[in-house]
């Protein structure tokens, strides 16, 4: 007891370092001893960044994640094009229902672990069990176990994951956190597929309507500033976005930091496809150029070559073959690479299962073919395109014209394996041509933009088969007149006079006489000059349907001229469309009974032809006659039939025509049942074309029907 100092004196209470955990200090304790630890209380996380103020259109993809959710899906994938606004939408879902996760909301970012080295799966599913207090010495050294003991932890309480720029379905599985009623929202390029056997709803996000783009404008520059420079300016700066948002927050950015640059002028800098996306920078950063690079730069090589020489393909659509043509490649292996690009979100396949990109997209791959490939790989990537659409137009005018006379030589060369892949029927060809309309006048001023001359007034001549037969009037100009002009610069006399008569027709169509009549007479001395006897006779029918317009006996004259050539040349068919049109021209100047005479022979040579279309057309001028020769009845039962027969051959707009002729005869008879039923069929085709007679007919029947005639 009397050593009680020394005894203290020896003994020391003292505590230095770091400790992991509770310490307990303490001397002599008499009786027992009861410890309570408990563990520090952990906040709840609440890691998902808040999302921008300035957020539009994206109601109805934020109700269907609340009926996924509400209906017991947990998992949701929202997938797009890269600046569409997929972390936007899923932050804003999860901002309006911060509360509803007692277990936290967590966030992993993937392309900022991508961006570390050594960032991966491992590396998001540490973060997460960090953030519930696991300490890194703790933290296990798998995949499987961190997955497993992030389950561990989450099975009590439900929490939200919000995973970004996901790139492969196993991050999503190694995040699926354990408690019921929890929810994952993934935002990726892909579609990631792989996850709908894990109950995953896949939300494809477009981009925003021209309307909700110009709203988000406003909302961006402010009302004052969109009003000052013109709604329609303004409209046209959404339009060259495309209604991506990332694109209208740095068209919206170099506004507002440029208060004296004009709408009007960002618009017309916008609206330029070479200088687009270096107008859409943020200061010094080429900002949309960018968001696009990280999305190429992921892309394999096979892939990413096909990516750029897309960007040089004329027209806004292709398909597997068109591209196959591009690559210099086959279609199967195309066709791989096509998918790895739909998953990617860089191309969109379309309704008619062709593929296409956003504008801007486009345009990057255009710049990135610019920067990594030499003029010569890119020259002869389009090259091949022309080529193969010039090859495949060529089998649509074989199947839609058949023997017709062609100055070109692009159906000769056609091979055995492109007439096997031939149209199996002229509809499907028609209909070929007219889908596809926009690339092949896009490759014919490829074609024009390169020098290659023939390939210009081939694919001019080609078109015709389209045409001719549906008739778009001022595509039908600027082919044309582009075909005869490279047609001159070819050397080649011949298929300028086909080009420019050919022209005539929309011009004629279009009232523009005087033009009409220069081209005409250019073309018969550029046939003259050829030597081509069918030709000669080709140019000189066309030039009697000018005539018909002006001066009809001046017509007969000029139809006389081309039978002796058609003759010569032993042409049937153009013997009968010789006989044709001077039947009409002989009807025009009241020859009747010799038009009637020289229209049966016109219409007896068609249909041994099995021309049914021109057969048709024949019948119809019958019945002109013979309305006219006061045979009223047989006037009526030939123009019926040759109504059913264009209508047959798609040909709608002679059938219209032709309704309108029997409309006429209805209304002569007191028929006002007919009379209706046939103008309201030649008003259908009209409205369909955009026809200038639409407005006339819908007067008449409006009118009909306001004063009662028609009862």
């Amino acid at each position: 007891m009397g050593n009680d100092g020394a005894d203290a004196e020896r003994v020391r209470n003292d505590f230095s370092g770091t400790a992991h955990g509770p310490v307990i200090q303490a001397g002599v304790i008499e009786g027992g001893v009861r410890i309570e630890m408990s563990r520090p209380e952990q906040p709840v996380p609440r890691q998902v960044p808040v999302g921008s103020p300035q957020f539009v259109d994206r109601e109805p993809v934020l109700a269907e994640i609340d009926g996924w959710v509400g209906a017991g899906g947990g998992l949701a994938v929202l997938s797009g094009l890269p600046g569409v606004g997929k972390s936007a939408t899923v932050r804003r879902w999860a901002h309006e229902e911060r509360g509803r996760f007692p277990g936290g909301e967590f966030y992993v970012d993937f392309a900022e672990l991508r961006a570390q080295a050594g960032g991966d799966v491992s590396a998001g599913v540490s973060r997460c069990l960090r953030a519930l207090g696991v300490e890194d010495r703790y933290l296990p050294a798998g995949l499987g176990e961190l997955t497993g003991l992030l389950r561990t932890l989450t099975a009590d309480k439900r929490v939200l994951m919000v995973l970004d720029d996901v790139t492969e379905p196993a991050q999503v599985r190694a995040l699926l956190p354990g408690a019921p009623g929890s929810v994952v929202l993934a935002t990726s390029q892909s579609m990631l597929g792989e996850l709908l056997g894990d109950g995953a709803r896949l939300m494809p996000l477009e981009p925003l309507s021209p309307e909700h783009g110009l709203q988000l404008l406003r909302r961006l520059c402010g009302e004052e500033r969109i009003a000052a420079g013109g709604e329609a300016a303004a409209r046209r700066i959404v339009a060259s976005c495309g209604g991506l948002p990332v694109a209208l927050q740095v068209a919206a950015a170099r506004l507002v930091m440029h208060p004296r640059l004009p709408v009007a002028a960002l618009a017309e800098e916008l609206a330029d496809d070479r200088r687009r996306l270096d107008a859409l920078r943020r200061g010094g950063e080429r900002t949309v150029s960018t968001v696009f690079g990280v999305a190429y730069a992921a892309l394999p090589a096979p892939a990413a070559r096909l990516y750029r020489l897309l960007g040089l393909h004329p027209g806004r659509h292709w398909d597997a073959g068109s591209a196959a043509a591009a690559a210099g490649t086959t279609v199967a292996h195309t066709a791989e690479q096509l998918d790895v690009l739909e998953t990617a979100s860089l191309i969109t396949m379309t309704a008619d299962g062709r593929y296409e990109f956003h504008d801007l997209v486009r345009l990057h791959a255009r710049e990135r073919a610019a920067q990594d490939d030499d003029e010569a790989e890119r020259t002869a990537a389009v090259a091949r395109v022309v080529d193969h659409l010039l090859t495949r137009a060529a089998q649509a005018d074989l199947a839609v014209m058949g023997r017709r006379m062609r100055i070109g030589a692009y159906t000769d060369r056609l091979g055995e394996a492109d007439r096997a892949t031939a149209f199996a029927h002229r509809d499907e060809a028609l209909d070929w041509l007219d889908a596809w309309r926009g690339e092949l006048l896009s490759a014919q001023q490829a074609a024009a933009d390169h020098g290659w001359h023939r390939r210009v007034w081939e694919l001019a001549e080609a078109l015709t088969a389209l045409f001719l037969n549906r008739r778009y009037l001022n595509d039908w100009v600027r082919s044309g007149d582009l075909g005869a002009r490279h047609a001159a610069e070819d050397g080649n006399p011949a298929a300028e006079a086909r080009l420019r008569a050919l022209l005539s027709r929309p011009l004629m169509d279009r009232d523009e006489l005087r033009r009409a009549r220069r081209e005409l007479e250019t073309a018969v001395a550029r046939a003259d000059a050829s030597g081509h006897t069918l030709l000669r006779a080709s140019v000189r029918e066309f030039h009697g349907r000018y005539w018909d317009r002006c001066d009809p006996a001046r017509a007969v004259t000029t139809y006389e001229e081309a039978m002796v050539y058609y003759r010569a040349a032993g042409d049937e068919r153009g013997i009968a469309i010789g006989r044709f049109f001077m039947g009409c021209a002989q009807h025009a100047v009241g020859r009747t009974e010799e038009a009637r005479a020289t229209l049966q022979d016109a219409y007896d040579g068609f249909m041994a032809l099995d021309d049914r279309r021109m057969g048709a057309r024949a019948l119809a001028a019958i019945g002109g006659v013979r309305r006219d020769l006061g045979q009223i009845a047989e006037a009526v039962a030939a123009l019926e039939e040759a109504v059913a027969m264009l209508r047959e051959r798609g040909a709608v707009h002679y059938e219209a025509q032709v309704c309108e002729t029997l409309a006429e005869l209805a209304e002569e008879r007191g028929d006002h049942e007919r009379w209706r039923r046939h103008l309201t069929r030649a008003l259908e085709i009209y409205e369909a074309g955009g026809g200038p007679r639409a407005a006339e007919l819908r007067r008449r029947l409006t009118d009909a029907t306001a004063d009662g005639t028609e009862e």
